[in-house]
């Protein structure tokens, strides 16, 4: 195992700037998902790690060792491709065993790592077939043996789920998180999946145009939004969010929507009146209320089973509330929706930075 260290990294293409002066430390053994929309960078960022991509300037280092210069095949690192990039005239067996066959290691050593590897991935009665015999996420877990058996000190995940369904999807998350809590390799996971990256990594990384947005654990970047980039990206339904001004109020700070509307200020906003603001309230946090709240126009019902997802209008802006309750609404009914006091997000509309401490 080993750490990843990213100093002050640039990569151009000409004189187009994809990654711009990044820093990233990534422990030893921990499980690090670079998350963020199309163009990010983020695979380009996984790729200077692998050595696929040359660094413009800054450093890659790999266990304390700078490795700019230095050939993928000797970084020791494994790389799982998003289309598994399988040798099809090969089977299973020759596939995951070709890279040690390149190294001329004996057969023995060769047939006990590839059936460890088998054995952990559920592989074993496929051993014989070739690729083409086998389901998408049976290929997969071929491509993840295939850098198992290297033993590397660190796993590269390069959007490797998005070919998949969405049930083998939910499989291969649990079975990728779980090879991770056995083998404790330092893993690096790149994915545009806010759900892959909530439930596998121990470290999100958000990046935007080349720039970290935000990291911390999962729920640290969902509860506390650096921005509203982040606010914005991360969380589905995406988090409401309404323009206001702050106002004194008599003993507390409020919050004015454009209908005229008010909340009360959290506490841990420090701000001046007359302070133009966003207003975050994630659609969980809204609920459907008998007393107090805001009157809003229903647009949609979304049933999902689990929840009832409701759409309404709220002072000029289409917003989400969820609710678990099998209320009888309807496209076209007035609710009063309310929002958790302690769950209230608040950004200035100038930066888009969180104010709230």
């Amino acid at each position: 195992m080993a750490s990843v260290t990213i100093r002050n990294i640039r990569k151009a293409y000409g004189e187009v700037e994809v990654i711009h002066g990044l820093d990233l430390d990534i422990a030893d053994g921990s499980f690090v998902v670079l998350l963020g929309p199309s163009g990010c960078g983020k695979s380009t960022l996984l790729r200077m790690i692998a050595g696929l991509e040359s660094v413009t300037s800054g450093n890659v280092m790999i266990a304390d060792q700078v490795v700019n210069n230095v050939h993928p095949k000797d970084r020791n690192i494994a790389m799982v491709f998003q289309n598994y990039a399988l040798y099809a005239h090969m089977n299973v067996f020759d596939n995951m065993a070709f890279s040690m066959q390149l190294r001329r290691m004996s057969k023995e050593e060769i047939r006990n790592k590839v059936d460890w590897a088998a054995s952990i991935l559920n592989l074993t009665p496929y051993l014989d077939r070739f690729p083409r015999q086998l389901s998408g996420g049976q290929r997969q877990r071929v491509a993840m043996g295939r850098a198992i058996v290297r033993d590397p000190a660190v796993f590269l995940f390069d959007e490797p789920l998005s070919n998949l369904d969405a049930k083998l999807r939910v499989q291969m998350r649990t079975e990728i998180k779980e090879l991770h809590e056995r083998l404790k390799t330092t893993t690096v996971y790149v994915t545009h999946d806010q759900i892959e990256a909530m439930t596998m990594a121990d470290t999100i990384v958000i990046l935007k145009d080349g720039v970290i947005e935000q990291q911390g654990s999962p729920l640290d970047v969902y509860d506390r939004p650096n921005n509203l980039f982040v606010a914005q990206f991360i969380g589905s339904p995406t988090m409401n969010l309404l323009p206001g001004r702050l106002e004194a109020g008599t003993g507390q700070m409020a919050i004015r929507l454009a209908d005229g509307s008010t909340i009360d200020l959290p506490a841990s906003v420090a701000a001046a009146p007359g302070t133009e603001i966003i207003v975050g309230i994630r659609p969980e946090h809204l609920k459907p209320s008998t007393g107090a709240g805001f009157k809003v126009h229903i647009t949609q019902v979304e049933p999902t089973g689990p929840e009832i997802h409701i759409y309404a209008e709220l002072a000029g802006q289409e917003i989400c509330s969820i609710t678990s309750d099998r209320l009888a609404v309807t496209r076209g009914d007035t609710i009063t929706v309310a929002p958790l006091a302690d769950r209230i997000h608040v950004f200035d509309a100038a930066s888009g930075k969180r104010l709230s401490a």
